[in-house]
């Protein structure tokens, strides 16, 4: 089997707004047996989702020709024959990560088995999932809703768990008091008037849907070491399950020093990539629980790798989840077959109908766990009417 061209897919959706970018780019690789595979840049939201839309067109013009089924050499020769490669970063990582998850999905399909298979079988029938970003509300409406008082927070996270998930996340510190997000700065040793705002949002939160509903609080690293250790020990008393991107997710040495001085598992992992990044938080004990994105850390090439690495640190994994269908469908694949499975995170824009509608399948979960599809590969693809609407580039 040979690879004879790659489609690069920035997908038309009806989530894309002036002040909301919300860009999933896809990678489908095609082969002389007419088996293709789907992988998606996972640079779906924040900026530079053109960079990843590039850097998929870029690396696919290196592998045009070679065997989709050898996706070692494939991966190895992305990193080392690119020059850029060795040294990481989103763009390139995330292009790697496309083009990894789609090999993957070739295979699997070549095989006639789910991915899960072929990376040892699955651990686990049914996944846990926890309601993502409540800040932003919880709802089918695309537009975000802008949260203030504790009280909305409260009947938001209420919400959710009505919905079925025992579990929800939350930043609390996101969005001032006025609705504005982002301005505040979060930085240096906060008064105590600065903190009470998103500590008084927690605590009414906690207390509207009780001591049986784990809490994981997102902080987007917008504080430092200093606001985020005070801000940390002021919601210990809360029984918070995790403390996620407390600081600059780079540094590690700065993450050991808040997690020695906050009584909060310490989560983070979305903006590190490939097994180097993470070796130093592994190695120092700083993060318990780890969260790669497929679509960003390498794909399941890498990934399983860094999970493999995670366990023998006692380290649990949660794969980041924050892009389209593509990624969700992969990232069950890989969350069921490893044995330090955290939970799985359901991000709100995943509810959406302009997202979901721009694949063939709607996998949703039930009760709050996730089921894993049993399709070849990783069992999701896009729609013919949404790749022939959207803009593609293909790399022959």
């Amino acid at each position: 089997m040979k690879i004879t061209s790659v489609d690069i897919i920035d997908v038309k959706n009806d989530l894309q707004s002036a002040v909301a970018k919300w860009r999933p780019v896809v990678v489908r690789i095609n082969t002389d047996e007419g088996i293709c595979g789907f992988g998606e840049v996972g640079m779906a939201y924040g900026v530079g989702a053109s960079a990843g839309f590039g850097m998929a067109q870029d690396l696919s013009k290196i592998i045009l020709a070679m065997d989709p089924m050898k996706n070692e050499a494939i991966w190895d020769k992305m990193q080392k024959k690119t020059f850029w490669g060795q040294g990481g970063g989103t763009v390139v990582s995330a292009g790697m990560s496309a083009i990894d998850v789609a090999l993957w999905d070739i295979k699997g399909k070549a095989l006639n088995v789910p991915v899960y298979q072929l990376l040892g079988g699955k651990t686990r029938d049914k996944l846990r999932t926890y309601a993502s970003q409540l800040q932003f509300g919880w709802s089918l409406s695309a537009k975000k809703d802008i949260l203030t008082t504790p009280q909305q927070y409260a009947e938001v996270a209420v919400k959710a768990v009505e919905d079925g998930y025992d579990c929800i996340k939350v930043d609390v510190n996101e969005i001032d008091e006025e609705g504005y997000a982002k301005r505040r700065n979060l930085y240096g040793p906060l008064s105590k008037s600065v903190l009470d705002v998103g500590y008084k949002r927690l605590k009414a939160i906690r207390e509207a849907v009780g001591d049986k509903v784990d809490i994981i609080v997102e902080a987007h690293a917008l504080t430092d070491t200093t606001s985020a250790i005070k801000f940390g020990k002021m919601i210990e008393e809360l029984d918070i399950y995790f403390y996620e991107e407390p600081i600059q997710p780079l540094n590690f040495k700065q993450m050991k020093k808040v997690a020695d001085n906050v009584d909060i598992p310490i989560a983070a992992g979305e903006r590190i990539y490939t097994r180097w990044g993470f070796r130093p938080f592994l190695e120092d004990g700083s993060i318990a629980v780890i969260q790669p994105d497929l679509g960003t850390c390498g794909g399941f090439t890498e990934a399983k790798k860094i999970c493999d690495m995670a366990h023998i640190y006692d380290c649990t994994c949660q794969i980041h989840v924050c892009g389209g269908p593509i990624m969700t469908a992969a990232s069950l694949q890989l969350e069921c077959a490893i044995p330090n499975f955290a939970i799985h995170e359901l991000h709100r824009y995943g509810l959406l109908k302009g997202n979901i509608n721009t694949c063939k399948y709607n996998y949703l979960p039930k009760d709050g766990f996730y089921e894993v599809p049993d399709l070849p590969g990783i069992g999701q693809e896009l729609t013919d009417k949404s790749i022939a609407e959207s803009d593609k580039v293909t790399i022959k």
